[in-house]
C-alpha cells in the first residue's frame, strides 16, 4: 500500500514539473484562458509547488476567473511572496462579492475603507465606492481618475458583473466577473 502511495506522490510531482514549463510560457505569451484551465484541469499536481499555483492564479485572474482564487488564497502560505500574493488575491475577491452584494441586494458600501490593488475590478471598485455614481437603467457610468478619457460601465448580468471599459465612445473590453 505504501508503494502505491509513493507511486502517486511521486506522479503527482512529475507532473507538476511536466506543466510548469507550459504554463510559464502560457503566460509569457498572454494566453490566461488556456493557463487557467490548464492549472485547473492539473490542480492536484500544482497544489504544493507554490510558483506554479501562483502562476495558476495569475492566470486565472488575469483571464477574469476571479472565483477561481479562492483555493490558492488558502493554499499560498509558506513563504513571504506568497503570503503577499494570498493577501493581493484575497483583496480582489473580496472586492468583487461586495460589489455583488451591493449591485444585486442594493447595499450602501458607504465608509468602507479596505486595501486597493492595481486589478481593474479594484479599481472599478474604488470608484463605485468614492466617485459621483452616474446610474442609466441600472447601469454605472464611472470616469477614471487618471484618464478623463477612459470610462467603465457597470452592471449585473444574469447574476454576474459585468465591466465595459471604454476610451471614448470605443468599447476596449469587456470583463464578465
Amino acid at each position: 500500500m505504501k508503494l502505491i502511495a509513493l507511486f502517486f506522490i511521486f506522479t503527482i510531482i512529475l507532473n507538476a514539473s511536466n506543466f510548469k514549463p507550459e504554463m510559464i510560457q502560457l503566460f509569457k505569451e498572454n494566453k490566461y484562458q488556456k493557463l487557467c484551465k490548464l492549472g485547473f484541469k492539473n490542480f492536484a499536481a500544482i497544489r504544493d509547488d507554490e510558483q506554479t499555483l501562483t502562476l495558476y492564479a495569475f492566470g486565472c485572474l488575469y483571464a477574469d476567473k476571479v472565483d477561481n482564487l479562492a483555493v490558492p488564497i488558502i493554499l499560498l502560505k509558506n513563504s513571504k511572496e506568497a503570503r503577499a500574493n494570498a493577501a493581493y488575491f484575497s483583496t480582489i475577491l473580496m472586492q468583487k462579492k461586495l460589489l455583488f452584494h451591493s449591485l444585486y441586494d442594493n447595499y450602501p458600501l458607504k465608509n468602507i475603507n479596505l486595501p486597493t490593488t492595481d486589478y481593474l475590478l479594484s479599481k472599478v471598485f474604488d470608484l463605485y465606492l468614492y466617485s459621483p455614481q452616474q446610474l442609466k437603467k441600472d447601469t454605472y457610468i464611472l470616469k477614471d481618475k487618471k484618464n478623463q478619457k477612459v470610462t467603465y460601465k457597470l452592471y449585473l448580468f444574469e447574476k454576474k458583473i459585468v465591466i465595459e471599459e471604454y476610451y471614448d465612445t470605443i468599447l476596449i473590453r469587456k470583463h464578465i466577473y
